[in-house]
């Protein structure tokens, strides 16, 4: 307190009437929020843009108006006016405009709950949440991997409204929050908004076994062998899913797990040979200390035995026993290699995050190592994938994705294409894994030969990280992610533009594309809006990803530093639902059933792809574009819709838009048109992507078929696809998969009675 607000005796009048005395230390916090809220550290010299100098400056000359202007007392509004005026005064324009805003935001947010329309909309989410399934209340379904019945999961619910509600009032101005409530844009996660936390993030597996890692309750000392490595994993990918809201991936799982695999290896290779030689009474005739420094040296689990030679000399007896031994490790290796990657999969489908309310989404991207260890990783991850968990259940988690690559995997000669086919040969019966294609034109870009960080890595739910425009020489897709995303109503804008509502003959395109550039620089700053935010918390706030440096450069930052200096080299992402109502909008056809229409929804997703690439340009941040993935959103937006313009065919006559740039399910057309109208648009969707396949029927029971579709996506320059396929479920024993003639789970024949207890304790999920 200085010498000025000594000498006032004023009191301040609060907002709800209330008297206290002049206290100057509180405007002198209020100032220096101001300016901490946009003051930004320079890189390079580290000082920031205002000091204590600036904050000074501005208290000093509020004091001397108050001095000059009142007497006996004054209201709070008053105090922050003139706060106002003296940073406009002073030249202070991005903290006074900062400033000015927080305070409109504080108003929204006094009026939240005197606003009885708006307090009934809140208590009546409350109610859903407590009194329907998730199969009557989107809310519940916004995260495919979270059980909105579950009692934690309901709970998990609640405090996410709750959560909303105060972001829509504190943190966000009111023309976002608006467009949000009336269906225009999407925020997704905006419970996760007040947190700061980021979208997701591909895991490098290297930084953390390296040197162990700390997940907040002990340090992890570096693994030492395949079991360990798969165990850390699991680890990593659940603490991780604590410092985020979205899912967790591993951009290249065969890599990282292969030395894993050589250590198991070496273990096995040197007891083996130790028990052998003991057997036969050898032992005392080597120097096992010498070979073990020798076993320490391999670099792979296939060599020839002759680099022993050294040690065994001309004893055949020992040469023979060094060759049991060694085929005896491989085979145990072998074996040890696939428990761990059962394990593996039984952990990240069985481990919850977030107060056990969910299970972590996760993801690995594998198939390009073509060494003895990295293939023997792929093969068993596949093998473990094939048997399913306990009772012969298909397994969601991990998302898996097979990369294919010409050269590597994708031809009869390439060393792979043996893993790649039984990647095939599994996806036909287990729905996994996916498949990406890193020789697509937009994936290949990136790649250089030899370096496997430079391979395109995504995210099961399709969302893609890998050009950086931050830092154009270290384009790769680990230590990265999504730092938010924010959807469009692209239907609701073609609905009010095109044809469907009568008003015109011919679709105003001049007015959608206005009406859609309007919306995209919307979007764009609400996702500035958020960045704000993102980067003004502190490396302290997410231990595991910053704090153990899963986030590239984040093991840079001291425990109270702010985070845009890491966080740039994120995404951040404009997405959009429903291009095949919106053709139906505009000119009565959608993209699969006319070359016009096609040529028309091209050409708006390019102008959206256009617009995000300036936003890229001009803020220097990785402005990207996503095909949205579904989930509650499709309905959530054709139901605000057809409240407002009723029912309409092949619009609003259904209960979900179609997934962004599908074709729609519906549609009768066959596998290579619906692929070919798809293709292009991967191109365009450089922040995610997929298209899917449906077949019917046992996709197992003709793998040549399966493999040729996965092919036809890769020559038609498809960058992520999948095939769905029926997935059956065994009422008796709970076996979920293909079941044929006999149930793989309890050996239960077709039309065989089901026992009348399992009819009453069976629950179809309906």
């Amino acid at each position: 307190m200085t010498e000025l607000d000594e000498k006032l005796e004023l009191i301040v009048v609060k907002r709800n009437g209330k008297k206290v005395d002049f206290d100057g230390t509180k405007i002198a916090l209020a100032i220096k929020k101001g300016f901490d809220s946009i003051n930004e550290q320079d890189e390079e010299t580290g000082k920031y843009k205002y000091d204590a100098s600036d904050i000074t400056k501005v208290y000093n000359d509020v004091i001397k108006s108050i001095e000059k202007n009142y007497k006996g007392k004054i209201k709070i509004e008053e105090i922050q006016d003139l706060i106002e005026e003296s940073l406009e005064k002073k030249g202070y324009k991005e903290v006074h405009d900062s400033f000015a805003e927080y305070r409109e935001r504080r108003s929204q947010s006094r009026n939240m709950f005197i606003d009885d329309k708006r307090m009934h909309k809140f208590l009546k989410t409350i109610e859903g949440l407590g009194l329907k399934s998730a199969n009557e209340d989107d809310t519940k379904r916004e995260n495919a991997n979270v059980d909105g019945d579950t009692a934690m999961g309901t709970m998990l619910q609640y405090g996410s409204t709750v959560s909303k509600e105060f972001a829509k009032a504190y943190l966000m101005k009111k023309k976002f929050a608006d467009a949000h409530d009336n269906g225009e844009i999407h925020i997704h996660d905006m419970d996760f908004l007040p947190m700061g936390t980021t979208t997701c993030m591909q895991i490098e597996l290297d930084r953390l076994f390296k040197r162990g890692f700390s997940t907040g309750h002990g340090h992890l000392r570096p693994p030492k062998d395949i079991i360990s490595y798969s165990a850390l994993a699991a680890i990593a990918i659940q603490s991780n899913q604590n410092d985020q809201h979205g899912g967790q991936s591993i951009p290249a799982f065969d890599y990282f797990m292969a030395p894993g695999v050589l250590m198991t290896f070496k273990k096995q290779f040197k007891q083996q040979l130790s028990d052998f030689l003991d057997l036969e009474g050898l032992l005392e005739f080597i120097s096992m200390d010498r070979v073990a420094r020798e076993i320490e040296k391999l670099e792979s689990i296939e060599f020839d035995i002759e680099i022993f030679e050294p040690i065994y000399k001309d004893s055949d007896e020992i040469k023979r026993l060094f060759k049991k031994a060694y085929e005896k490790a491989y085979a145990k290796t072998n074996r040890i290699t696939f428990q761990a990657m059962e394990a593996f999969v039984h952990n990240l489908n069985t481990m919850h995050s977030r107060a056990g309310a969910q299970v972590p989404f996760s993801s690995i991207n594998f198939g390009t190592d073509t060494t003895p260890e990295g293939r023997m990783v792929s093969i068993n991850f596949l093998k473990a994938t094939n048997e399913g968990l306990g009772k012969g259940e298909t397994p969601i988690f991990p998302v898996s994705i097979f990369k294919v690559k010409e050269g590597v995997n994708y031809n009869k000669q390439d060393p792979n294409y043996d893993i790649f086919r039984l990647a095939c040969e599994v996806s036909a019966k287990r729905l996994f894994p996916n498949f990406s294609f890193l020789d697509a034109p937009f994936n290949k870009a990136f790649y250089k030969k030899g370096d496997y960080r430079t391979e395109v890595g995504y995210m099961g739910c399709r969302t893609r990280v890998m050009s950086d425009v931050t830092d154009p020489n270290n384009q790769t897709t680990g230590g990265r992610g999504n730092l938010s995303f924010t959807s469009i109503n692209l239907p609701r804008i073609g609905i009010k533009h095109g044809i469907c509502l009568k008003e015109r003959d011919k679709a105003d395109m001049d007015g959608f594309y206005s009406e859609l550039s309007d919306i995209m620089e919307l979007v764009r700053d609400q996702l500035l809006e958020r960045f704000e935010i993102q980067c003004n918390k502190r490396c302290y706030n997410f231990p595991f990803l910053m704090g153990q440096g899963v986030w590239t450069d984040g093991e840079k930052l001291k425990p109270t530093d702010r985070m845009r200096k890491v966080l740039k080299h994120g995404s951040l992402t404009i997405g959009f639902i429903g291009l095949a109502e919106t053709l139906k909008a505009l000119i009565g056809e959608h993209h699969g059933e006319s070359e016009k229409a096609q040529k028309l929804g091209l050409e708006i997703i390019g102008f959206m792809r256009k617009k995000v690439d300036e936003f890229a340009k001009e803020y220097n941040l990785n402005f990207t574009l996503i095909a949205t993935p579904a989930e509650g959103l499709s309905g959530r937006f054709v139901n605000i819709d057809k409240a407002i313009y009723g029912k309409m065919k092949g619009i609003t006559d259904r209960d979900y838009y179609t997934n962004s740039f599908h074709v729609p399910v519906y549609y009768n057309t066959s596998i290579k048109h619906k692929l070919e109208v798809e293709a292009p648009y991967h191109n365009l969707t450089n922040g995610g992507h997929i298209s899917y396949i449906e077949f019917d029927g046992n996709t197992a029971q003709n793998v040549d078929a399966f493999e040729s579709v996965i092919r036809m996506m890769k020559e038609l320059g498809i960058g992520y696809g999948a095939i769905n396929h029926p997935v059956d479920r065994d009422p008796v024993c709970g076996y979920v998969g293909v079941i044929g003639d006999v149930c793989p789970g309890c050996g239960r024949k077709e039309f065989e009675a089901v026992p009348l207890e399992e009819v009453k304790n069976f629950n179809c999920g309906c």
